[in-house]
């Protein structure tokens, strides 16, 4: 087991549970559920009926920085061998192919395979496709799934499922049969529900650290293990008495986060670090329609540098949508220009988080933030449906700083701690 603590009494008993065709731990971020599902996953990878293997992630890198490398803490590299890249992974002599779950297409990647057994990690961020998919490939006689996930949206296509499984280990840590809703019956599944009690190895002071990190909705989700709703105001901590002030002298510019428009408002924010904290130091937009004129990205490109002047923020993470944009700043030769990380609610959590921490500063000087982010709400028609996403109106600038502290967030999380 290597550098890995002993499990609590509940995530053993959840190993000794896995033994339906679905296999599914949920609930709070560091509760177990995670190294309980790898050891009850190379239980089965031992024993497994022929057939072809499969592990499934949001991408190969999150699978590897999740799963792989603690199964290869847990058995050693030589009995698990990993090619970085290579879409395989060797464990106990079994051939696993590593699959990324990133787009709606992603599914086309399981055509074709017959499976003895697949785990996936993450199984919310998984298209419904690729998940109703890997059903139908699980087609070996004994073929088992394993599978973990944090709480979402209780509309969620995942926890329709969750709600139809013949046995639950409740956060209580008893056995419950389940009903199923009126119309469906149960699936061959357990479904194992885990809490931060639960890890038994968590000092008090990285659990106020977690709990200061995780505000609102991603609290309750996330630390509380609840299937909850988004609703209301998306940043309900900001305070322009604790969020608004003067940047100090001397900050480190890391990123600009460019939020591209045509017909909208094309926003660009620029972000630094100092005294511990991001501050976002100022800000430029055009509105198009307030301005009657659209600009090419020529044109955007020029004012922007134009702007910019001699600041060199160390990345300029632009709307991955911005195409042509991007390739009109690379042939003006500005140093830096990169995709923006354009995971919603993941870039919205960073932020939030930092908001929470109080290490998110504004300048006084970025009025389109400051005008907006108070009435920045989800959507409740898509929460209806199971999706968390904002509503699309007055966003442009906070998709902006979205993109700018999210995406650079490996280059200040060291200096700019959230808990």
């Amino acid at each position: 087991m290597g550098r890995y603590r002993p499990l609590s009494g509940k995530a053993l008993a959840s190993v000794d549970l896995a033994t339906r065709r679905l296999n599914i731990w949920e609930g709070s971020v560091r509760s177990g559920k995670t190294i309980a599902s790898i050891l009850a996953w190379l239980k089965f990878v031992r024993s497994a009926p022929p057939g072809d293997l499969a592990m499934i992630g949001k991408t190969e890198r999150t699978l590897k920085r999740n799963i792989i490398m603690p199964i290869i803490d847990m058995i050693g590299a030589k009995r698990a061998r990993y090619i970085e890249g290579s879409g395989e992974l060797w464990v106990l002599d079994r051939r696993i192919w590593l699959l990324g779950a990133n787009d709606v297409r992603a599914e086309e990647k399981l055509r074709g395979l017959s499976l003895a057994g697949a785990y996936v990690d993450e199984a919310t961020l998984m298209p419904e496709g690729m998940w109703r998919m890997l059903g139908t490939r699980l087609s070996e006689r004994g073929a088992r799934l394993y599978a973990t996930t944090n709480p979402d949206n209780p509309r969620h296509w995942l926890k329709r499922d969750l709600d139809r499984a013949d046995v639950w280990l409740t956060p209580d840590g008893s056995l419950s049969s389940v009903v199923p809703p009126e119309g469906s019956g149960t699936l061959d599944m357990v479904r194992m529900s885990f809490t931060l009690p639960d890890n038994p190895h968590l000092n008090p002071e990285y659990l106020q650290a977690l709990s200061s990190e995780y505000t609102g909705l991603w609290r309750r989700r996330y630390i509380l293990g609840e299937w909850v709703m988004a609703e209301g105001s998306i940043y309900d901590m900001w305070d322009p008495a604790r969020h608004v002030a003067p940047t100090p002298d001397g900050v480190d510019l890391v990123a600009l986060g460019v939020d591209y428009g045509t017909r909208h408002r094309f926003a660009a924010e620029m972000i630094g670090t100092g005294d511990g904290k991001l501050w976002v130091t100022d800000e430029w937009a055009w509105d198009s329609r307030a301005k009657r004129e659209q600009l090419a990205p020529v044109q955007y490109s020029r004012y922007l540098r134009e702007w910019l002047g001699d600041r060199t923020p160390s990345g300029v993470y632009v709307d991955p949508a911005a195409a042509d944009f991007r390739r009109q700043l690379w042939v003006d030769k500005m140093r830096g220009v990169m995709l923006a990380d354009n995971d919603v609610a993941p870039g919205i959590r960073t932020v939030a988080s930092a908001l929470s921490a109080g290490r998110l500063i504004v300048s006084e000087r970025c009025e389109g933030i400051i005008e907006t982010i108070g009435g920045y709400s989800w959507d409740e028609r898509a929460a209806l449906l199971g999706v968390d996403k904002p509503v699309k109106e007055a966003d442009d600038e906070l998709d902006a700083l979205r993109y700018g502290v999210h995406s650079s967030r490996w280059a200040w999380e060291a200096s700019v701690p959230l808990a």
